[in-house]
């Protein structure tokens, strides 16, 4: 079992891993030409002895050519050309270095499908001419040509020109041979008749209506005499030229609206450079709703939908059937703006049932317009188990008020709180809150009423007789009497025993039996009218 577990184990996996490993190197070197090393993305050559004579090449089926991103050779005094065909195959190739070599040529179209190529360094070779065509279509951030023994002549003046372009003050120290084997510094060659050229793009009125055709014509000039051609980018509509020495004309037929705010391109090219002149197509069409769909929930509720017109179109909502005037709680919004196309939303902010309802977007300008709709559904009706009742025929009423321009995202002049819906769901929340307020006020009020009664009740019929509301035995009971702390209290036997305290004094009080309806019973004997009888 332990045996087991060590063989497949991780010393097993770190084992095969080491094994591939040597096969992947193994591979690589028997794809490798002769004096080169290579790796899965780089490949390197710099052994003089035997050297190759030829740029290198993969073996087929070994190691991808599209994942070599670095080809360096170095002392291959027999490598002369580089072929249309050499570097082709190098599709991910950014770095490019050939120095102290024996580089004679390089094809017009060698690097045609390397459009990844970023730094070229060609050091120190045998080239004496060497085109601008080569890398026109590559955006290099840095091209090194020192120590090449260039001749003296206009194929290399579009050198000196892209020395003097350069932002940068750091420049290469260039030289080229004269007639008479002389080294002239690049920067001072002065070639007669070798200069930049020009181009001259005459145009009409480039905004156009969709479906219509226009013609641009084009003049250059330059000597060397340029060639001229046109850059359409990837125009979509129907295109024809025709080049004459140096005129030309480019027609342009049922235009399409995808073609608004291209760029349209004359191009004048010689040895030295190019110059080109270029113009933007401005194509006019009527709005196309694009995009129009159900409500989703986010922040706020946003019914999605995007439009596509030049001029900018005008938009207008309607909810069932009656203009839909916009206020702070439902507002259109647009998020992004491409050229002609419009992205973007009607917001509702806490929409309720009474927001159900069919939603419909018309799109407008001068040259026609779209129309589309969509049921909006937010909320149950209370107490029908979510489903609505019929809509309501007019909720939002017409007050004539103007179209929400798409170029703004909220329409505040619309704003007439008698006609928002949601303006009424807040009055009703208001109205509510306000009944309840009152209810709780008018319920304490009652509350206190009723302590008070009772505590006066409580008061009235609760005594015991006058015994006890004026007498010296429950003081808390009389009215008149004023209770006082302390040792300045008269005395108690001070104006006899039917008396009460007020204040300091105290007065004599004498009963009514008939107020207080006392039965003869309960009188004192010293308190009977006089002229009655005692009885036994």
């Amino acid at each position: 079992m332990s045996s087991w577990t060590r063989w497949h184990g991780p010393a097993m996996a770190r084992l095969w891993g080491f094994c591939w490993l040597v096969v992947g190197f193994w591979r690589a070197a028997l794809a490798c030409p002769t004096s080169c090393k290579c790796s899965a993305s780089r490949i390197w050559c710099s052994d003089p002895i035997p050297g190759i004579m030829a740029f290198p090449r993969l073996e087929p089926n070994t190691i991808d050519p599209e994942n070599i991103t670095e080809i360096y050779i170095a002392n291959q005094k027999r490598l002369e050309i580089i072929n249309e065909d050499d570097v082709e195959a190098y599709v991910g190739l950014k770095n490019l270095t050939i120095v102290d070599s024996g580089l004679k040529f390089v094809a017009h179209k060698a690097f045609l499908k390397n459009s990844n190529l970023q730094h070229i360094n060609f050091t120190r070779n045998k080239l004496t001419s060497l085109s601008r065509k080569h890398f026109r279509h590559l955006d290099l951030t840095e091209l090194i040509l020192v120590g090449n023994p260039f001749a003296c002549s206009c194929d290399i003046m579009w050198i000196k020109t892209l020395q003097e372009s350069k932002s940068s003050p750091e420049t290469q120290d260039l030289y080229c041979l004269n007639e008479s084997s002389k080294n002239i510094p690049l920067a001072n060659l002065q070639i007669p008749n070798c200069g930049l050229p020009s181009a001259n793009l005459a145009a009409p009125n480039l905004t156009v209506e969709e479906g219509k055709s226009i013609t641009l014509s084009c003049s250059v000039e330059g000597d060397p005499v340029p060639s001229l051609y046109w850059d359409v980018g990837n125009l979509v509509s129907k295109h024809m030229n025709e080049t004459s020495h140096t005129q030309g004309s480019l027609r342009i037929t049922n235009i399409s609206s995808d073609d608004s705010g291209k760029q349209i391109s004359c191009v004048a090219e010689n040895l030295v450079g190019e110059d080109q002149d270029s113009v933007n197509l401005t194509v006019h069409f009527a709005p196309t709703i694009t995009f129009l769909e159900s409500p989703t929930s986010d922040h706020h509720w946003c019914i999605p939908f995007t439009v596509k017109g030049n001029p900018k179109p005008a938009l207008q909502w309607f909810y069932n059937r009656a203009i839909l005037n916009e206020s702070k709680y439902i507002c259109t919004k647009i998020h992004v703006t491409n050229h002609t196309e419009y992205h973007g939303c009607l917001q509702l902010d806490n929409p309720t049932h009474m927001n159900n309802g069919d939603y419909r977007l018309v799109a407008k300008n001068e040259y026609g317009k779209d129309e589309k709709q969509i049921s909006a559904h937010f909320m149950g009706w209370p107490g029908d188990d979510g489903a609505d009742p019929n809509y309501p025929d007019v909720i939002y009423e017409d007050y004539g008020t103007a179209a929400n321009d798409i170029g703004d995202t909220t329409n505040r002049s619309n704003e007439i709180p008698s006609t928002d819906v949601a303006d009424k769901a807040g009055r009703e929340h208001l109205s509510v809150y306000a009944v309840v307020v009152i209810a709780s006020v008018v319920g304490f009020c009652l509350l206190v009423m009723l302590f008070l009664l009772k505590l006066a009740r409580h008061s009235k019929f609760g005594m015991k007789g006058p015994a006890s509301v004026i007498s010296n035995d429950d003081d808390s009971a009389s009215p008149l009497h004023h209770i006082s702390n302390g040792s300045n209290t008269p005395s108690s036997s001070e104006g006899g025993p039917d008396a009460v305290i007020i204040g300091m004094t105290k007065i004599p009080v004498i009963e009514n039996p008939q107020y207080f309806g006392i039965t003869n019973s309960q009188l004192k004997p010293d308190t009977w009218p006089r002229g009655s009888p005692k009885t036994a």
